[in-house]
């Protein structure tokens, strides 16, 4: 019985260990757009619209996580999300428009 009760302890921290923490790359994603606004590489409506995107993946993963439950596809609406949100943050680094 102590055998079967560490093996399913065991199981269920190597699970939590894989699985993805979209909260900490929030953190990190809004980080880098704070620091790239601070450093004048980003203009006021492209930082409000980064903002507004970082708004709304957070209340997807609010949502997901309502039910303690993420299915895969869950986990690759919000992944797509904030991989579309670093290529948007890179395009606009890199844009030499001015306002």
């Amino acid at each position: 019985m102590k055998l079967l009760f560490a093996s399913f302890i065991t199981i269920l921290i190597t699970h939590s260990a894989h699985s993805q923490n979209f909260k900490a790359e929030l953190r990190k994603l809004n980080s880098q757009i704070e620091a790239a606004y601070k450093s004048h590489k980003l203009t006021a409506n492209e930082y409000a619209k980064l903002k507004k995107e970082r708004n709304a993946i957070e209340l997807t993963i609010d949502k997901a996580l309502a039910d303690d439950v993420l299915t895969p596809d869950e986990k690759n609406r919000i992944h797509s999300k904030i991989v579309r949100s670093r290529k948007r943050l890179s395009k606009y680094k890199t844009n030499r428009e001015i306002y």
